[in-house]
């Protein structure tokens, strides 16, 4: 080996070893470190999913914008739909500062080359649903995106500060509409209960598969990517949303529900992983209706990316 390819290997080691120090002492990565090829790699894909899932996560409310009950309702959701598209941003501005490229994650999304969260999939047929995505669905988020305020990528933890605060506010918003409807006709409380019957398993499954088949959960709590597995968190997701039920005064669809003295939790049955996968795999009730708003917003705005791409080219030029 040449002297030049030993100085490289040690330099490279020298790099590895301080990586693995900052993971070790929980402290941030940030974007001009050096980071393996496999971490980056991998944030760039749980980003990107991340801010689809956010811009798609639009699509299941904002069907009922102009079909809310009230102004108040329906300036409540516009709020709301508003927040999950800055969410987006935030998140695909930090995968920018990995190197991806904005229009290039766009583009996979729209060919099917990048997922979304199954969640957003399923269609959403009553005024009903919108609290209960609030609630459970905004709960379950809440679950999964609190640990990442602490994930090692600093650009993506500080991200999630303001996301999650503005989830946890979406929470409560979904909470408190599913308890005005269960205060009404027995017609809206039972139009919530037949919600909430619909959306519990698929909220279960937003954690991602068990953790003996889930193919990225070790590596990603070695880089201190993740910080808690699926199961952990589908667990504190199940102790966190009985006793609401319960004080909101609806059932969960699951006769194997039970608190558990022993353990100190909630047991709880499987999920359907079959309809999972064939949700992520292109087969739910809504998947191609997504893709193709998706892709229509992207093709009608192209006058605009282009007018703005033409502003700053020809202020750049003025500054010269």
């Amino acid at each position: 080996m040449s002297t030049s390819n030993v100085l490289d290997t040690n330099a490279s080691d020298d790099l590895a070893a301080q990586f693995d120090q900052i993971v070790a002492d929980g402290a941030r990565i940030e974007p001009r470190d050096w980071m393996p090829d496999g971490y980056r790699s991998t944030l760039i894909r749980q980003i990107a999913q991340h801010a689809h899932s956010e811009i798609i996560g639009m699509q299941p409310e904002g069907n009922w914008l102009t079909r809310a009950p009230s102004l108040r309702r329906k300036a409540i959701l516009m709020a709301k739909v508003q927040d999950e598209a800055g969410h987006g941003l935030y998140l695909y501005s930090a995968a920018e500062t990995l190197g991806a490229d904005r229009a290039d994650l766009t583009g996979k999304l729209i060919e099917g080359r990048q997922k979304y969260s199954s969640i957003f999939n399923y269609p959403t047929p009553t005024f009903a649903d919108v609290g209960t995505i609030g609630w459970l669905v905004d709960g379950a988020a809440i679950c999964n995106q609190v640990p990442l305020c602490r994930t090692s990528f600093g650009p993506y933890a500080r991200a999630m500060i303001r996301v999650c605060k503005e989830e946890s506010f979406h929470q409560r918003q979904g909470y408190e509409l599913l308890t005005t409807m269960m205060r009404g006709t027995p017609a809206q409380r039972r139009m919530v209960q037949e919600s909430v019957d619909r959306w519990w398993w698929p909220a279960l499954m937003m954690f991602g598969p068990p953790d003996d088949s889930s193919p990225n959960t070790a590596q990603s709590m070695a880089w201190g990517i993740k910080r808690h597995t699926n199961d952990e968190l589908r667990q504190r997701f199940v102790d966190m949303s009985v006793p609401q039920a319960e004080a909101l005064g609806v059932t969960f669809p699951d006769p194997d529900l039970v608190w558990n003295a022993e353990r100190g939790h909630h047991d709880f049955g499987e999920p359907d992983w079959s309809e999972f996968m064939e949700v992520v795999k292109g087969n739910g009730a809504t998947n191609l209706e997504r893709i193709a708003v998706r892709r229509a917003a992207h093709e009608d705005g192209a006058w605009v990316r282009d007018a703005a791409t033409a502003f700053a080219a020809r202020e750049q030029e003025d500054d010269r």
